[in-house]
């Protein structure tokens, strides 16, 4: 629950409620603020290996911002695919600090900073400390319905088949897994791979994720055998740079963009050649860009998967308030980590609760 400060004085509600904010003529969110910024790394429960490769655990930056006597978090996950680095992320929220000191909001900061996982960390911190600033959790601020719980996919690494199937069923009673595709010289031994997982989660539904790893001359027949397994959706099967072969294909099986969906600019091309896009905050920067995107990609008829980096619960509690509008919801950094944070999600099986705890919102 977010937590409320006390006293009663008109000063001290203007100072804490938005509307009695305005009514001051002080806008919301322009309290000076002071920034602290931390590294923590993560043991991933025996590894996490997709296309790009391997790693054993999960390195997030987190944003610390504290202000009139309360303080909001925020977890962002650099990713190098998109150039960014820990050290990177930490210098750019570092930059911030004048900034913050001098009131900047939530608004002001998806100028400050480009899309990305300083901007998502910075954005989910602002959100929360409005949060305990108004006592109101974000969901009713950002205008959301109240959360539910949500059955999230399980991630199965990629790996030879053998060991794929024994991963599959292990989890077997998950009803959804998204199962990594990639092998080497455009995915040699996919076809294998995803017959094993089926044959061994013969009940699940299966998404494929090939992180880029395929190409025009092995798709048709890895699409193929996806369709033979029974795969409902298949993640960017091909290099963002090659998106343009998709133009009028007809795939088997529906298609989702993640590393070719960056935002409103990439939203348009994407739209003619997949069926559904992948969210990530870590790539869009953020719940308040994501509100407004989530939105337009509604109005273009795609379906929205919430997508998500190998992080803590801290990193997952924005996206999760975004749930309700996902035809596909993949938050299952914590379960992938030997431990989470804390006062975290809890997950029974693979149905994600919503936050009994005050760790964010």
């Amino acid at each position: 629950m977010p937590v409320r400060r006390s006293g009663t004085s008109a000063g001290a509600l203007a100072h804490t409620d938005p509307a009695a904010r305005r009514a001051a003529g002080r806008p919301v969110n322009a309290d000076r603020c002071t920034l602290d910024v931390a590294v923590e790394r993560w043991p991933i429960a025996g590894g996490f290996t997709i296309a790009r490769g391997s790693k054993t655990e999960a390195r997030v930056v987190v944003a610390r911002v504290t202000g009139d006597g309360a303080s909001g978090s925020g977890e962002g996950v650099p990713y190098a695919r998109y150039g960014e680095s820990v050290p990177g992320v930490v210098a750019a929220l570092q930059a911030q600090r004048e900034a913050l000191a001098a009131g900047l909001d939530r608004q002001a900061l998806q100028q400050a900073l480009p899309a990305g996982a300083a901007r998502n960390a910075l954005d989910a911190a602002l959100w929360s400390l409005a949060a305990r600033r108004s006592g109101r959790p974000v969901w009713q601020l950002a205008g959301l319905p109240p959360p539910r719980p949500v059955v999230t996919a399980y991630t199965l690494s990629l790996a030879e088949p053998a060991a794929m199937a024994a991963a599959a069923a292990r989890a077997s009673g998950r009803p959804l897994l998204k199962v990594k595709l990639g092998g080497p010289a455009g995915g040699e031994g996919d076809d294998e791979r995803i017959a094993a997982v089926r044959t061994a989660a013969p009940a699940a539904t299966l998404i494929v994720d090939a992180n880029e790893a395929w190409c025009e001359a092995t798709l048709e027949r890895r699409l193929q055998a996806c369709a033979d397994a029974r795969v409902a959706l298949v993640e960017q099967p091909l290099p963002a740079a090659d998106d343009a072969l998709l133009e009028g294909y007809a795939s088997p099986v529906p298609l989702a963009a993640d590393e070719s969906f960056h935002g409103l600019p990439t939203l348009d091309a994407v739209a003619r050649r997949y069926a559904c896009v992948n969210l990530k905050l870590d790539k869009t920067g953020g719940l308040s860009a994501a509100l407004a995107l989530a939105a337009a990609v509604r109005t273009r008829g795609l379906d929205l998967m919430l997508g998500c980096m190998v992080g803590t619960s801290l990193g997952m509690a924005p996206a999760f308030l975004l749930a309700g509008l996902a035809r596909w919801v993949d938050l299952d950094g914590p379960l992938l980590l030997a431990r989470d944070r804390a006062g975290g999600f809890r997950y029974a099986g693979s149905v994600m609760q919503p936050l009994a705890s005050d760790l964010w919102g």
